[in-house]
């Protein structure tokens, strides 16, 4: 049960944004620009990172969503769950894991990422650009994930749900919402309810 009178049918992100616009707007943006506009990481790659960073963070809403958009990217949804897991053993490139070595840190406290950090990912062929861009979806999705769960948002769990919304974000982006009318709450209960 969302904290506040959030509009019904809307779930995780969804339900905030469609409350408040104007803030979704900005906040829309920015997941764009990071994760679905052209980058020197793939739109998987990047997609990894916001799930990494959303798993730590226990947010159910945005790991799930981010990580159908992951498999929709990368046609694996294997990857997305060893990554989730055990990043180091997963089939991704080396220097993907120096990355997510560097999210992990800024999901805890920012203050953790050293240079050697910074170094190892330059040795794996990581530019400044790709360590700026994981700090910072690290950091937007720090915030993403509060969002959804300090508004207590409803979070189906429907994996059909999650599958198409990962699909619409892959070959659409953050610009245009993925749901625009009330899904049926009636099917679905919060995560973690009874």
């Amino acid at each position: 049960m969302p904290h506040i009178a959030l509009p019904e049918g809307f779930p995780g992100i969804s339900a905030g944004f469609t409350y408040r616009p104007e803030t979704a707007k900005p906040m829309r943006q920015l997941a764009h620009i990071l994760l679905h506009e052209p980058s020197s990481l793939s739109p998987g790659e990047r997609e990894l990172i916001a799930t990494f960073v959303s798993s730590r963070n226990n947010c159910q809403f945005c790991q799930l969503s981010h990580g159908a958009a992951a498999s929709a990217h990368l046609g694996d949804t294997a990857i997305v769950t060893q990554v989730k897991t055990d990043f180091r053993s997963a089939p991704i490139s080396d220097k993907l894991k120096a990355l997510l070595v560097i999210a992990g840190k800024v999901q805890q406290d920012g203050k953790l990422v050293t240079s050697a950090d910074v170094e190892a990912a330059r040795e794996q062929g990581a530019t400044d650009l790709e360590i700026h861009d994981t700090v910072l979806i690290a950091a937007a999705f720090c915030m993403y994930n509060r969002y959804v769960d300090g508004l207590g948002t409803w979070q189906p769990s429907d994996p059909e749900m999650y599958a198409q919304m990962g699909r619409h974000l892959a070959s659409e982006g953050y610009n245009a919402p993925s749901i625009k009318q009330p899904l049926n709450q009636q099917v679905d209960q919060p995560v973690g309810a009874a």
